[in-house]
């Protein structure tokens, strides 16, 4: 009796996981000895310097009986660099720019990690809102736009003729 034919693509490709494990196990052990000797950022620098090096930022959207709420933030923006605009009833478009102050000059900097330029994001929002009785407060680098729900009627009554 013989037993299970062996196939060679499937057992090709478990060598391959095998040695990328293996690779990733080793580039994880080289990263955290780079770490440990100072030579990388501290952890969580990514988390939450990407965002800004992207030119995006950080929303949050509760959605409520009657209303959508978007709340971003924009550290560093003042209120007349903010731009808002519904691109469609699920669609919020977010924008800001951070002017750097031309007094600043760059030598003598120890570290420089507040970033200037602008930022924009495109939101998708979990229901269909509209912009009558929008509002928008901008508050210590935190924005909040309330946007009230599309009233839909699911029931249509078609007339007899």
């Amino acid at each position: 009796m013989e037993g299970p034919r062996r196939d060679p693509a499937r057992s090709l490709w478990r060598d391959f996981d095998e040695i990328m494990a293996v690779m990733e196990n080793r580039f994880q052990n080289m990263m955290k000895g780079f770490e440990s000797q100072g030579l990388l950022p501290a952890p969580g620098f990514e988390r939450r310097m990407m965002p800004a090096y992207l030119g995006e930022f950080h929303v949050d959207v509760k959605e409520h009986a009657d209303e959508v709420i978007v709340v971003a933030d924009l550290p560093g923006s003042e209120k007349g660099g903010i731009t808002i605009s519904l691109i469609d009833p699920r669609t919020l478009f977010i924008s800001s720019k951070r002017e750097e102050e031309k007094e600043e000059k760059e030598e003598g900097y120890y570290l420089h990690e507040r970033l200037r330029g602008s930022m924009e994001r495109t939101i998708a929002l979990p229901t269909e809102v509209t912009d009558d009785d929008a509002r928008a407060t901008f508050n210590n680098g935190v924005l909040e736009v309330r946007l009230r729900k599309k009233m839909i009627s699911h029931e249509k009554r078609i007339m007899v003729e």
